[in-house]
């Protein structure tokens, strides 16, 4: 995603975690205002996520545990793109594992930061058409805890507004998705 550029002089940077999928930076920053201040940042690789739709107008979703939210959210399939990966190829991927599905048909619905107030991580989503069911179920990853979730849009709109925990990618690439969907 392109952001304009006018980066502030890092005065000092200290990575205090590096994991598996994100770092997490403190930063001493002065701003082209010439403002100081210290700046915390995690950095991510980014997420690809899909918008599945099966050829009677419903949405693919799946439920799933998230462990920092302590309880099971709504969401799209959604995966984090490994190195090497094209964001298109990190959701294929993901949806044959967590929902079944292999797409014939992608458009994109275009990038959205999640968390710009402390994260670099880029969401890619896309629009999943023309689905076909594989012949072996979901496998999902060993740390998931996810099943899927049938909904039409009008469903998906529903429970969104009535404050059913559903994240905010989902929430976020759903409106993206709208104008795409079959209308009832």
């Amino acid at each position: 995603m392109n952001v304009t550029p006018e980066p502030p002089e890092r005065l000092q940077t200290v990575l205090r975690y590096q994991g598996r999928k994100f770092a997490y930076e403190v930063n001493r920053l002065r701003l082209p205002n010439g403002a100081e201040g210290t700046w915390e940042c995690i950095y991510h690789p980014g997420g690809a996520l899909a918008v599945p739709v099966l050829a009677d107008g419903r949405l693919v979703l799946v439920e799933q545990y998230r462990f920092a939210a302590q309880g099971r959210l709504l969401e799209f399939p959604a995966g984090t793109v490994e190195p090497g990966e094209a964001p298109q190829q990190t959701i294929e991927r993901e949806i044959q594992e967590e929902i079944g599905y292999r797409a014939g048909r992608w458009l994109s619905l275009g990038t959205f930061f999640l968390a710009p107030g402390y994260s670099d991580e880029i969401i890619y989503a896309f629009l999943a058409c023309d689905l076909e069911l594989l012949d072996h179920p979901p496998t999902g990853d060993a740390d998931e805890d996810l099943r899927p979730v049938l909904m039409t849009p009008a469903e998906l709109e529903a429970a969104i507004l009535a404050g059913r925990p559903v994240d905010a990618k989902t929430v976020t690439s759903f409106f993206l998705a709208r104008p795409h969907l079959p209308q009832p």
